[in-house]
């Protein structure tokens, strides 16, 4: 596949509320630093995202939580993309934060998310954010910070709404208080496969489902030291493509609500992320990946 003929809609569309977007899209946090910690080169953090559109990526998710020392992802894809696509989706997340330093703070309270929407907009250029996803961690209800999203969507400051790291009660809970256009959860080949009916039954409410680390190998993304599976390189030798584009093409085949954000500061990882759009995994290729 030559990479004039690579685009992220090979995979199709799916929309998030009224908003339309390719389901291969891409993961901003890999943008602000080096496997190793250090912080990335600003020109090629610019120069992914500016190929990413041209290879019809719509759909980027990140956080204001996104940054190292040097770098903050909203800041680069403000200063990549500024002024926006008219097809471009931002999709940002807030719950988690940090201090200047880096270090984590106690999740935010129903008060506070305000002020980290605020932030988002601030980092992005925005005066709307197109999707905000309530990132939780535990089973407690989480009703009332998803209220006080809805609350600001109310205000014109947030357009949909989504949850990310959330268990299926929790799916219907926020449902409860306000439509869901995404939810957001760790999932892939080999990797948190008790989701699979989840994916279904957001597929039944007309939500996408997204996972993050779609592309795991031994507990590890794909890219760092984890060691593939004997199988995922097979059917990767066999199509002629890396294992992380068989891995993209599994996840994208779950399900046509089914959205992938590979995150990648590599200009040529991009380009094989994307070309996995347009990969079809046979039958055959199917039984061989149940293994992994």
């Amino acid at each position: 596949m030559t990479t004039d003929t690579v685009h992220a809609g090979a995979a199709g569309t799916w929309q998030l509320g009224d908003l339309t977007v390719n389901r291969m899209g891409l993961g901003a946090m890999r943008l602000t630093a080096r496997a190793d910690g250090s912080p990335s080169d600003r020109d090629r953090a610019v120069a992914v995202l500016r190929r990413a559109v041209e290879l019809g990526v719509n759909h980027i998710d990140t956080a204001a939580f996104y940054f190292s020392p040097l770098r903050s992802a909203n800041e680069l894809i403000n200063r990549a993309l500024w002024p926006y696509p008219d097809d471009l989706v931002i999709v940002t997340k807030v719950g988690p934060g940090r201090d200047p330093s880096g270090g984590w703070l106690p999740a935010a309270r129903p008060d506070q998310l305000r002020g980290q929407v605020e932030e988002n907009l601030r980092q992005l250029g925005r005066d709307h954010l197109d999707v905000v996803n309530l990132r939780v961690h535990g089973p407690e209800p989480l009703a009332e910070h998803y209220g006080a999203l809805a609350e600001l969507r109310d205000a014109g400051l947030i357009r949909h709404l989504g949850v990310s790291a959330v268990r299926p009660h929790q799916v219907a809970e926020a449902r409860t208080v306000a439509p869901v256009v995404c939810v957001q959860n760790s999932y892939g080949l080999g990797y948190r496969r008790s989701h699979d009916e989840l994916i279904r039954d957001c597929a039944t409410h007309g939500t996408a489902f997204v996972p993050f680390f779609s592309i795991v190998t031994s507990g590890r993304e794909a890219g760092a030291t984890g060691e593939e599976h004997p199988e995922v390189l097979a059917v990767a030798r066999e199509h002629g493509v890396g294992p992380a584009q068989i891995r993209l093409a599994w996840t994208l085949g779950r399900g046509p609500n089914v959205l992938a954000i590979p995150g990648t500061g590599d200009p040529a990882h991009l380009e094989q992320n994307v070309a996995a759009a347009a990969l079809r995994l046979s039958p055959e290729d199917l039984a061989r990946l149940d293994a992994v």
